[in-house]
Formats: structure tokens, C-alpha cells, sequence
């Protein structure tokens, strides 16, 4: 195992340790089978993907593993990861605290477990997205030789890997068992959209052809609608 395997496997167990932490702190139980099917869904599914580019493409991995708002290049995605960072562990605690108090009706089981299959098919989305373009850093950058992607994922929305991880996100609350969660969704949109919007300025600046993908591929994150 070499250096970069080494913080791979950190990462992996420091993030699911938080994850962990942030689902079953607040349901102070783990008697939760809802948290645990959720948990163990995005734990398996990152696992996945993570060994995938340990095996098939270590540049790739690399950059993934530079993340959050020290990483990034400007002071406008600073600013925007660091408002995500206060405010997504706020949303889940709420939802949990939601489903232990029972502060809204019960969901059904079956519907959770419908909610875990879309956030594991949100993942799919992002390891669709880290198999067709190398350059999917965790960071807005635009690295030497980087080329546009216009095809799997990139063929029908601009931003796929957003798509995905907003499909988890509006999954997240019906999947923990809790209604009022689902008051975050604004703020789960808004706050990709505001990233990508700010991305977009920048590739378009930055990254030769992107403007010309842009006039042919409409739409963002939806087809049909944004």
C-alpha cells in the first residue's frame, strides 16, 4: 500500500467515521435500521468507486482526494463549500432528530428503502461521471492537457457528477425516515446551482472548446428542464 492508498483508506474512514457520527449521534440509538441502510448504502457505493480509481486511474484519485474550501482556486467556491459544510450537517441532524422525535408523520419502510436505491443511483451517477473524464477533480480547476468530455454522462447534462449528488441529497431525508427534511431541498438545489453557475464562468474562461459545449448541450443538471 503506497502513499496514496494510504490516504485513501484515511479519508475513507475519517469521512464515514463523521458520517456515522452525524446519523447516529442525534438518533442516539443505533437502533435505527433507517440509518443504517442510508449509511451503509453511501459507505458501500464511495467505497466502490474509490477502489475503482485505486485500480483503473490514481491521477484521478488523487485529485478526488483534494477537496473542501482551503482546496479550492478562487475565494467564491471558498466561500460556497464553506457555507455547505455549515449548513448540510445541520440539514441532516434535523432530519434525524425528526425521524428519533417523531416531530412529523412516520414514513413507510418501503418508501425508505425506494429512497436508498436513488441515493446508491446518484452514486452510480458519480462513478459514471469519474469513468468517463479523468479531469472530474473535487475541486473547480482546469489542469494541463485537460480536454472537454462531451459524452456518457456529459451527453445529457453539463453536470452530472452535481446530479448525482443532488439525486443522494433530495434522497437523504425520506431515506432516514423523516418528512421535515425535505424543507432542505431549496437549499441542497440552490447551493449546486450557485457552485456550478460560478463553475461554468470559470471553464469558460479557463478550458479551451467549453463555451462551444456549451452551446450545444443545454441543460445543467436536468434534461428537459435546467
Amino acid at each position: 500500500m503506497d502513499a496514496l492508498d494510504r490516504r485513501a483508506l484515511r479519508g475513507s474512514i475519517i469521512g464515514n467515521a463523521v458520517f456515522f457520527a452525524l446519523i447516529f449521534g442525534p438518533a442516539g440509538t443505533l437502533n435505527y435500521w433507517q440509518g443504517w441502510a442510508f449509511f451503509l448504502t453511501l459507505a458501500l457505493s464511495t467505497a466502490l468507486v474509490t477502489l475503482y480509481m485505486a485500480r483503473h486511474d490514481r491521477q484521478l484519485l488523487e485529485r478526488r482526494l483534494r477537496m473542501g474550501p482551503k482546496a479550492e482556486k478562487t475565494q467564491v467556491q471558498k466561500i460556497i463549500l464553506g457555507v455547505s459544510a455549515a449548513v448540510y450537517p445541520i440539514a441532516f441532524i434535523i432530519m434525524v432528530l425528526d425521524h428519533r422525535f417523531g416531530w412529523s408523520p412516520a414514513v413507510p419502510a418501503w418508501l425508505s428503502l425506494v429512497c436508498d436505491g436513488l441515493g446508491a443511483l446518484g452514486l452510480y451517477i458519480y462513478f459514471l461521471v469519474v469513468r468517463e473524464n479523468r479531469y472530474a477533480a473535487a475541486t473547480v480547476e482546469v489542469r494541463e492537457g485537460q480536454t472537454v468530455v462531451s459524452t456518457g454522462p456529459y451527453a445529457i447534462v453539463r453536470h452530472p457528477m452535481y446530479s448525482g449528488a443532488i439525486l443522494v441529497l433530495l434522497a437523504a431525508p425520506v431515506a432516514l425516515g423523516s418528512w421535515w427534511g425535505l424543507i432542505f431541498t431549496p437549499v441542497f438545489v440552490l447551493s449546486f446551482a450557485w457552485r456550478l453557475l460560478n463553475e461554468e464562468r470559470y471553464l469558460a474562461e479557463n478550458l479551451p472548446g467549453y463555451t462551444q459545449y456549451i452551446g450545444t448541450m443545454r441543460y445543467r443538471l436536468l434534461p428537459y428542464l435546467w
